[in-house]
């Protein structure tokens, strides 16, 4: 893969070799030879990266292009709020406690080139933050309160504002980089495509027991594919891999996150991508969707603290609450007093601005109906758990925790069940998703969209069995060969 080093004066960096070459910020922008060079690694090293400059719009069209910058577009934003610096720095609190904590001074800076800084005690965090944000130059500002250091804001380099000492070592830094990335792709058999499944042995609810990780890892070895599982102590190593498929609960303020955002940085194919997880995650998000779009759905309201006393005459008690990230029953609530309602709401309303209220509609069982790529691979029945109004009971005793998982053929589900869970499955994008359905009568209702659907060996695999896995597995296989090839995967 050709790398290109983007600078606004070619004065800035020295000449490339090899597959590395240093070309103006403008050339890179206006010559057409370099919107068809395919595939691209391209680190945007420009003076300016405020919004609408040269250096913005490196970054934006790279994407645009099917190259892969450092930084991304997504990233120049991010950097502009504190409050999501917090969020993609979180995971690294306690590397940032353990490598500040001798420090007498309650304000420290730390600049990172390339992974690593001057002092090569700080070598371990800045590489965790380069690798984090995949931007080659940061400044990042921490500060000491309340007995812990907190990561205050971070802020993108413009090779312009360095000296010259930082300068010559931001260069070392660079060949230093490239020259790992070398000896990697040496490694690595050309022919055969290295695919990740990030799972977590020590979890609970997971969305695929062993013996379908099994399955999915023979299958795509059987299509050519070297597969590995990693777990999340493995961040550093997702550049190693084409793919990645995350077999682990997923949510925003999570690892599971992260691994998404920064594989798809790195242009893996990911299954599920990072909008996908933070779209599936919000029921905010997905009741306002479905609203928008004349979804059918339950009758819903966000709730904030000015609006309680319409939840009762709107949708009658009982009914659901639901915390924005709930997942696996987890989070949402059955009330069915008034009284009930305000302790619930007043709880959940302490977690997050908005919370979403639904018509309660029980039934005997919900409808999952799996998408992967646009397309139907598997329809199941969910039963509801043992005397519980939830498909899990988690205060249940063990073996009546779950209900029990029906698979179907797809022509054995109702027609427009299937078409609807499709319809809203593609509002979120071409990942894997399982749709939730409620059926009342001739009433279906779009319950949840989840991203990262259950998979077990000996549920959702009842009818297609061993194709099941072939179809996943697949998938990737398809969209690493267009990737190949020059295509969008």
């Amino acid at each position: 893969m050709t790398t290109l080093i983007v600078v606004d004066d070619p004065g800035d960096w020295p000449p490339g070799g090899g597959s590395i070459n240093v070309v103006p910020a403008r050339s890179y922008l206006t010559d057409p030879a370099f919107a068809e060079e395919r595939p691209a690694r391209v680190f945007n090293l420009c003076r300016s990266y405020r919004y609408q400059s040269l250096g913005y719009y490196v970054s934006l069209l790279a994407e645009a292009r099917g190259h892969k910058p450092w930084p991304r577009a997504g990233t120049i934003e991010d950097l502009q709020s504190q409050n999501l610096v917090q969020v993609l720095t979180a995971r690294l609190n306690q590397l940032v406690e353990q490598t500040l904590a001798p420090l007498k001074a309650d304000r420290f800076e730390l600049s990172v080139y390339f992974g690593r800084n001057l002092a090569q005690r700080y070598n371990v965090l800045a590489d965790q933050l380069f690798q984090l944000l995949q931007a080659p130059l940061l400044r990042v500002r921490f500060e000491r309160a309340g007995g812990h250091w907190h990561t205050r804001s971070i802020r993108l380099v413009g090779i312009g504002e360095l000296s010259e000492t930082h300068r010559n070592f931001v260069y070392e830094a660079a060949a230093t980089h490239f020259a790992a990335r070398a000896r990697l792709a040496d490694r690595r058999p050309q022919e055969e495509y290295a695919l990740a499944i990030l799972h977590n042995p020590e979890g609970r609810n997971l969305p695929s027991n062993p013996a379908a990780l099994a399955k999915f890892a023979e299958t795509g070895a059987a299509l050519g594919m070297r597969v590995e599982f990693i777990t999340p102590g493995d961040f550093g190593r997702l550049p190693e891999f084409d793919a990645l498929f995350i077999r682990d609960t997923t949510f925003v303020h999570h690892y599971t996150y992260r691994f998404a955002r920064r594989a798809q940085g790195e242009g893996l194919v990911v299954i599920d991508d990072p909008d996908s997880i933070l779209k599936c995650n919000n029921k905010v998000y997905l009741a306002e969707m479905l609203a928008h779009h004349n979804l059918p759905a339950p009758r819903t309201l966000l709730i904030h603290r000015d609006n309680i006393d319409q939840v009762a005459p709107l949708l009658a008690l009982p009914c659901v609450l639901k915390q924005p990230d709930s997942s696996f029953s987890s989070g949402v609530d059955k009330v069915e007093t008034e009284a009930e309602l305000r302790e619930k709401v007043g709880a959940l309303l302490d977690k997050s601005d908005l919370i979403v209220a639904q018509e309660w509609l029980p039934t005997e069982f919900d409808w999952r109906v799996g998408v992967l790529d646009r397309r139907v691979v598997f329809v199941c029945k969910y039963y509801m758990a043992k005397d519980h109004w939830q498909i899990m009971n988690h205060s249940a005793a063990p073996e009546h925790r779950e209900g029990r998982t029906e698979a179907l053929a797809v022509g054995e589900a109702p027609e427009d069940v299937v078409e609807l869970a499709l319809t809203a499955a593609n509002l979120i994008g071409d990942g894997f998703y399982g749709v939730d359905i409620k059926q009342i009568g001739n009433r279906c209702c779009i319950i949840e969209i989840n991203d990262n659907p259950n998979v077990d060996a000996g549920n959702e695999d009842g009818v297609l069995r061993d194709a099941l896995y072939r179809e996943v597995m697949g998938v990737f296989l398809r969209r690493l060969e267009r990737r190949r090839e020059g295509g969008d995967a």
